[in-house]
C-alpha cells in the first residue's frame, strides 16, 4: 500500500431537522456574531427559519447576506466581506448550495484582513487562520460543504480555485427536511454532479487511496439506489437523506483525490453557455466513460455492481464499462435532463473553441486515467452533440 495524506472535517451533524440545533452548536463554538452567507432561494423558501429560531435563542446575533448567485464572481465575495467585517462577525456559516458555501469559506479567511483574495489563488498559498466556519449544504450533489476547494468567477468565462486545508469547515450538518422543496431538475443535476465526484475520484490517477475509494463506493451506493425516487418524490426524507449523505461522501473523497476530464469538459459548457455544473457534468459523463474505458475499465468494472444491483454483468470490463456509459445516459433522460449539447442550443460551430478551453483545465486533466489531447477532446464534444 502506498502511503497518503487523507483530509477531511472533523464534526458532522446528519439528520432532518438539525439545522434546528445550529444555535447550540455555535454557542458551543464561541460564536456570538454569526455572518450567514446564503442566497434568495433560501429566504423565499424560508429555509432558514428553523436555525434563525436556534440562533436567536441562544443570544446569538446574526446578519444574513443573501446575494450570492450561481458561479459567483469576485465582486460578491469582496462585497460579502465589507458586509461581515461592517457586521464585526466572530463565525460565519454557508447555508445554501455551493456558490454560498464555497463564498463563505473564502470570507472565514478574508475577514481576518491577513491576505486578499487574489494573494490566496491556487494551491496552499493561505498562510493565516480563520475565523470559525460551519456548512449547511440545501442541495445534495457539489460536496463544497466536505471540500478544501472554493472556485470563483474570474472573467466572463473564466475561474480560478482557492485550494487549502484552512478551508475545511468545522461542523457540517447535513439537514435532508432542506432538501425535500428542490426542483426535480435540481434534485436531478446535482445527484448526478455527486455521482460523478464519486466515480473520478475512484478513477483519479493522482492522490487515489483506500479511504478516498471506500467513501466513493458509499456515495455510489447511496446515490445510485436513491436518485430516482428523490427527483420523483420529492418529499421522501429516507431518499433525500440518502443523497445529502452521499453526496457528503463524494465531496470527502475527491477533496483527497480530484476530479478529471468529466469536470474538464464542462467547465466550458458552464462557463460560455451558464449550463448548471451538474448538468454540465451529466451531458458529457457518458462519453468521458467510454473515451477512459482503455486505461480505467477495470476501475469501473467494480464500481458497475454497486451502480447497477443485481444487474448481470458481462465478464469484460470494457464492455461493462459501456453498459455504464448506456445507464447514465438512459438515466439523465428518464430524469428530464437534457442529454445533448443541441438540445442545450449549442452551436456545433463551437465546439472546436470548447475543446480549446477544455485543455486549459489541466489542473484537472491531469487526473484523467487517460491522457486526453485536443483532438480527443473535440472528439467527446461531438459525441455530445
Amino acid at each position: 500500500m502506498h502511503s497518503f495524506l487523507f483530509n477531511t472535517v472533523s464534526d458532522v451533524l446528519s439528520g432532518p431537522g438539525t439545522s434546528g440545533q445550529l444555535g447550540e452548536m455555535a454557542a458551543a463554538m464561541g460564536i456570538e456574531r454569526l455572518f450567514v452567507v446564503t442566497d434568495p432561494g433560501i429566504i423565499q423558501f424560508g429555509l432558514l427559519q428553523q436555525a434563525v429560531e436556534s440562533l436567536e435563542a441562544n443570544n446569538i446575533a446574526l446578519h444574513i447576506y443573501s446575494d450570492i448567485v450561481a458561479d459567483p464572481p469576485e465582486s460578491v465575495v469582496m462585497n460579502a466581506m465589507h458586509a461581515a467585517q461592517d457586521f464585526g462577525c466572530d463565525g460565519v456559516i454557508g447555508f445554501g448550495g455551493g456558490s454560498s458555501m464555497d463564498v463563505a469559506k473564502l470570507l472565514a479567511v478574508l475577514i481576518k484582513g491577513e491576505q486578499q483574495l487574489a494573494d490566496i489563488y491556487g494551491v496552499d498559498q493561505i498562510i493565516g487562520g480563520r475565523l470559525p466556519l460551519i456548512q449547511v449544504p440545501t442541495t445534495a450533489g457539489t460536496g463544497s460543504e466536505a471540500t478544501m476547494v472554493s472556485i470563483i468567477t474570474t472573467g466572463e468565462t473564466t475561474k480560478a480555485g482557492v485550494v487549502s486545508r484552512t478551508l475545511l469547515a468545522d461542523k457540517i450538518i447535513l439537514d435532508a427536511a432542506l432538501t425535500t422543496g428542490l426542483p426535480p431538475a435540481v434534485t436531478a443535476a446535482t445527484g448526478i454532479d455527486a455521482m460523478v465526484h464519486a466515480i473520478e475520484a475512484f478513477t483519479s490517477k493522482r492522490l487515489k487511496n483506500p479511504l478516498s475509494d471506500m467513501l466513493a463506493r458509499e456515495a455510489l451506493r447511496l446515490m445510485a439506489g436513491n436518485i430516482e425516487t428523490a427527483v420523483k418524490q420529492g418529499d421522501n426524507l429516507e431518499a433525500r437523506s440518502a443523497m445529502l449523505l452521499g453526496a457528503m461522501l463524494a465531496g470527502q473523497a475527491f477533496a483527497n483525490a480530484p476530479v478529471a476530464a468529466v469536470h474538464g469538459l464542462a467547465y466550458p459548457l458552464g462557463g460560455n453557455y451558464h449550463i448548471p455544473h451538474g448538468l454540465s457534468n451529466s451531458l458529457v459523463l457518458p462519453h468521458v466513460l467510454r473515451f477512459n474505458a482503455s486505461e480505467a475499465a477495470d476501475l469501473y468494472a467494480q464500481l458497475a455492481p454497486i451502480i447497477l444491483p443485481g444487474q448481470q454483468l458481462p465478464d469484460d470490463p470494457i464492455a461493462v464499462t459501456q453498459i455504464l456509459a448506456d445507464y447514465f445516459l438512459a438515466l439523465a433522460e428518464d430524469l428530464g435532463l437534457q442529454t445533448t449539447l443541441r438540445q442545450m442550443n449549442i452551436p456545433e460551430a463551437d465546439l472546436s473553441m470548447l475543446a480549446q478551453e477544455a485543455m486549459l483545465q489541466q489542473r484537472l486533466l491531469i487526473n484523467n486515467p487517460r491522457e486526453l489531447t485536443l483532438d480527443d477532446a473535440l472528439a467527446i464534444y461531438r459525441q455530445a452533440f
